[in-house]
């Protein structure tokens, strides 16, 4: 019964600092999110620069012009599709999407590193940010790049003929679509923070672990 008791406050105190690091980092999340509606267009254009190479890059036949500024990014294609209700009129399709709503892990990034320093006072928070979000950038600019490429192949209605392309190559958009603006977004900025607070993390996993055995 004794070392029961002796081992209780440890395992809470061991408890509380997930449990604080938790609500520390969606407190910090919610509080981020709130600032990143407005700072959005201007952190995310580096993710529209980026996406504007790697489309010139990587699908060339498809790209006439790209234009950008803070908050959008506006693709001219090359691809020809007939125009609904105009008697077969036909038109080059035009892409738009906003950088920013692919980048919002930066928010996340930030409330986690946020919550390292609430709870044990960690100290490098700035760097880490800093790092952080120059390592998001390429992960981001694949979001964005997948997203748009998916509304290409929406809009050519899925024809490989429209878009002369190999059916294997459309596949291979759908699927980096799918891991690229369903997964990559969230998971992302997680596996950044695990990867430049990776000591941190080791703390608060080792406490956990212990909480658990006592």
């Amino acid at each position: 019964m004794a070392d029961d008791n002796l081992q209780t406050p440890a395992r809470q105190g061991r408890t509380t600092v997930v449990v604080r690091f938790a609500l520390c980092a969606i407190g910090g999340f919610i509080v981020l999110m709130l600032l990143w509606i407005k700072a959005s267009p201007w952190l995310s254009y580096p993710v529209a620069a980026l996406s504007h190479v790697a489309l010139e890059q990587s699908a060339p036949m498809w790209v006439r012009t790209i234009s950008k500024k803070p908050g959008k990014i506006e693709v001219d294609t090359a691809v020809e599709i007939v125009v609904p209700d105009t008697g077969g009129r036909r038109a080059e399709v035009l892409l738009e999407a906003d950088p920013g709503r692919y980048a919002f892990g930066l928010p996340i990034l930030g409330a986690l590193l946020f919550a390292a320093w609430a709870v044990r006072r960690a100290p490098g928070r700035m760097w880490r940010m800093g790092l952080g979000y120059l390592m998001l950038l390429p992960l981001q600019s694949f979001s964005l790049v997948m997203y748009l490429l998916m509304e290409l192949l929406n809009a050519s209605g899925f024809s490989v003929r429209t878009l002369r392309i190999e059916p294997w190559q459309m596949e291979a958009i759908i699927y980096g679509y799918q891991v690229g603006v369903l997964v990559v977004p969230t998971l992302a900025p997680v596996l950044v923070w695990l990867l430049i607070d990776r000591d941190f993390f080791s703390e608060i996993a080792h406490d956990w672990k212990k909480s658990r055995k006592d």
